[in-house]
């Protein structure tokens, strides 16, 4: 769990499926227009159904959103992680 926490997708323990889809949106999160059908279609290939791409879309972009609105803002980062890491 500490690998997806900091990232580090290649020390996480993850499915090909699951892999492809981190790598998916990782793309869409980063150049979204340069994404294709055959990458939605791959996502299909390791067993993905339409809803549960889209979801993935959705919460991508929802993400981006909020992230977006709080820098605009200058809603400081609530650091969730460091306190869950405290009460443990």
């Amino acid at each position: 769990m500490q690998a997806l926490v900091h990232g580090k997708l290649d020390d996480a323990e993850l499915s090909k499926a699951e892999r492809a889809l981190l790598d998916y949106v990782t793309n869409v999160t980063e150049a979204a227009y340069r994404t294709t059908a055959d990458d939605v279609q791959a996502l299909r290939e390791h067993g993905w159904t339409d809803s549960q791409i889209a979801e993935a879309v959705y919460i991508t972009a929802m993400f981006a959103f909020f992230n977006r609105v709080a820098d605009a803002f200058g809603i400081p980062p609530q650091r969730y992680l460091e306190m869950n890491a405290i009460t443990k």
